[in-house]
């Protein structure tokens, strides 16, 4: 996202809940008022009021994507302000830098002040923020850190590139690697780890990340229909009825009903019925970590939320900023796993749905 321009950081006063404030929101929004620390929390009240992103698009030219961005970098900007900051970073992303902000919010408070006063310190932009970022939270994830590596934002960093430059057999870019690896080192220690490659020149393989357990419905029978059991002969009229109508939607014929509970038809394969305790859980395809083509489809990501010891050959399930996300950990985490993912499950290609329907059709 642009590094946006705003006027003097206090011009303009914080947005409150105040229905009547609202119409003030909007036309601060629409001339672009005060800085983008206040647009983000504008937009956050707005749609708290009930605006939805669409409308405040209509309404000041904040498009829904610029929206999210601004209201997560403000959030972020609000957390590292409390962490504890300079006047000198604070006042510089007041100005600017929302793009990198936003890049943070995979960091705890702590680690965003951190991130902050290291990206600020190093003049880094919005896609070295994002590689601070990644970092930051992979060594966070490590039960001991490195040998001669410490938690810190540079370490974090520079410990990235020691480990992609012992695994480059290419001299020209090993040295650029090892380079960057000594600019972002702020520890002693760190910069002898990278010295050290200098002389050893020894590669160490990457080792890649599994493949998602991926299968697409192909067989008919593999598409089975929920129906809604009434119970049990004898029953009465009432009883007919007292069934809820339900309704299929989607490639998987997802149910739901009026109660507080939904069904999605999965074939028995083994793996699904050698799962203790799976659950299913709707996800777009695009989402999917190490994903080789850029196919965009509704897939289910089978879960055994009893599967929680670590192995390094699948995917789990963790916790990320309060929401469920799929992750492969090289090493044993320091996080909590809450589920071995069993298998993607894709749908089945159907190219015209009524023919299915009809018998005659599918015989000829």
């Amino acid at each position: 996202m642009t590094d946006l321009t705003p006027d003097a950081p206090n011009s303009h006063p914080q947005p409150t809940n105040a229905t009547g404030e609202v119409e003030d929101l909007l036309r601060s929004l629409r001339r672009k008022e005060g800085t983008w620390v206040f647009w983000g929390q504008a937009c956050q009240t707005l749609q708290k009021a009930g605006y939805n992103p669409q409308k405040i698009f209509e309404e000041t030219g904040f498009e829904p994507i610029q929206q999210n961005q601004v209201i997560v970098a403000s959030q972020v900007y609000t957390s590292m302000v409390n962490a504890g900051v300079s006047d000198e970073v604070r006042s510089h992303f007041q100005r600017t830098g929302s793009d990198s902000l936003y890049e943070f919010r995979i960091l705890t408070q702590t680690e965003r002040a951190a991130a902050a006063t290291f990206a600020v310190a190093q003049k880094l932009d919005s896609l070295a923020a994002k590689e601070l970022a990644k970092a930051m939270k992979e060594l966070s994830r490590m039960r001991t850190l490195p040998p001669g590596f410490t938690d810190s934002a540079g370490d974090a960093l520079a410990y990235q590139y020691w480990k992609f430059a012992r695994e480059q057999s290419d001299l020209q870019e090993r040295s650029r690697l090892i380079a960057n690896g000594l600019k972002y080192a702020t520890s002693d220690s760190a910069r002898q780890q990278i010295e050290k490659l200098l002389t050893d020149f020894n590669v160490v393989p990457r080792r890649p990340a599994p493949r998602l357990p991926i299968y697409r419905l192909e067989a008919e029978e593999e598409l089975p229909r929920i129906l809604p059991v009434v119970g049990k002969f004898p029953l009465s009229t009432q009883d007919l009825k007292a069934v809820p109508l339900i309704e299929e939607s989607g490639p998987f014929r997802v149910v739901k009903f009026s109660g507080s509970g939904a069904w999605v038809p999965v074939p028995g394969w083994q793996v699904i019925l050698n799962a203790e305790d799976p659950v299913a859980i709707l996800w777009d395809s695009n989402l999917l970590p190490n994903q080789i083509n850029n196919l965009h489809e509704e897939v289910i990501v089978v879960v055994d939320r009893a599967d929680r010891q670590w192995d390094g050959n699948s995917y789990f399930i963790a916790e990320q900023e309060g929401q469920l996300q799929i992750h492969w950990f090289e090493d044993s985490p320091e996080e909590s796993l809450l589920g071995r993912v069993v298998l993607v499950l894709r749908p089945k290609k159907i190219l015209d749905e009524n023919v299915t329907k009809d018998v005659w059709q599918i015989d000829e």
